[in-house]
């Protein structure tokens, strides 16, 4: 792709959230993710093959109905109430329209089965942002609106994402797929907490964006697209396996890493809610996460694969490819946990 035509897309993907969050209009909000939706696209469909166009059709026809929707509930606000922005006054079925409508861009459930998808068919660096930085704009408008949308909507949206999330995990094969799993699922755990302790959703999503997008350039550096892919590199890139578990391990929030952190402070905060049920509730669902993780790992890093290569202790130093960001991500995506005083 030309490299004007790429930076134009990117920087049109940086501004869209920066002008959804920025503004107080929800039709200059619906603007922003707009551009969001139309840049990702030429990124999605630059690698020219069948299962890349599908993606980007699949994603474009969501995303076009979710905003469709999203509109029409803007709209129906301002014809009712003749202001651009949602009020206590405004109807009930409208604000339900508009969280349905983001809960189809954030891939909650039940509108989810788009997300795996999707991210399959795509490379893994343009997953990356379909699964970061995509997720900002409308979980910004949401952070603004949340008192007026119905609690008990939030949270059984919330169940359902991170039973999903957890379940559909488990058969999964290719490492694309099985990050989109988790990201639903760490939707959930977001949106969950959203109607008692907002703060609580934006730390949760910080933390979720550091942990994932080390993972990413794992994958990305070494074309880890399959747990086979991955089973197949001891011998040829040794330090990557151990990365990729603690990474795994963070993500599905086992103590003392830094994923247990949003998971540790959400739990405490619903249990001072005097919602018992659903804690109990999300923290089985986060181990069926955290099985899964340790399923993978060990799979990958804890038994020995059968290999083409005749030689066991291969020379990786050739094969190593370095990332200036990936030391630094890998130690707060692991290492953040005795910073919680300071970030609670």
């Amino acid at each position: 792709m030309n490299p004007i035509t790429l930076t134009i897309i990117y920087l049109t993907i940086m501004m869209g959230p920066v002008i959804t969050m920025s503004s107080s209009n929800l039709f200059v909000m619906w603007i922003g993710l707009e551009m969001n939706l139309l840049a990702l696209i030429p990124l999605m469909i630059n690698y020219s093959n069948p299962r890349s166009t599908e993606a980007a059709t699949k994603y474009f026809l969501t995303q076009a109905t979710a905003s469709m929707i999203l509109l029409f509930s803007i709209l129906m606000n301002f014809k009712q109430l003749g202001l651009w922005t949602f009020q206590p006054e405004t109807n009930n079925i409208i604000m339900t329209m508009t969280f349905a409508s983001l809960a189809m861009k954030l891939g909650l459930a039940p509108f989810h089965s788009w997300l795996p998808e999707v991210t399959q068919g795509i490379k893994l660096k343009v997953g990356l942002l379909l699964l970061t930085w995509q997720k900002i704009a409308p979980l910004s408008i949401l952070f603004q609106f949340y008192e007026l949308l119905n609690p008990n909507l939030l949270i059984s949206s919330a169940i359902v994402s991170v039973l999903i999330g957890a379940w559909n995990g488990l058969n999964q094969t290719q490492t694309r797929k099985i990050l989109a799993y988790s990201s639903i699922a760490h939707m959930g755990w977001m949106i969950s907490i959203l109607p008692y302790n907002p703060s609580l959703t934006t730390l949760n999503l910080l933390i979720y964006i550091i942990m994932t997008i080390p993972m990413f350039l794992v994958f990305h550096t070494h074309s880890f697209t399959s747990i086979t892919s991955v089973s197949l590199m001891w011998n040829k890139m040794p330090m990557a396996l151990p990365m990729i578990s603690l990474i795994l391990l963070s993500t599905g929030g086992l103590p003392p890493l830094t994923g247990f952190l949003p998971k540790w402070a959400i739990i405490n905060e619903l249990m001072k809610n005097n919602n018992l049920s659903l804690a109990t509730l999300m923290a089985m669902a986060a181990l069926i996460n955290l099985f899964f993780y340790t399923r993978l790992i060990y799979s990958t890093s804890l038994t020995t694969f059968p290999s083409n290569n005749n030689s066991k202790m291969y020379t990786h130093q050739n094969h190593m490819k370095n990332n200036n960001m990936l030391s630094p991500l890998m130690i707060m995506s692991t290492l953040m946990l005795p910073l919680s005083p300071l970030l609670l």
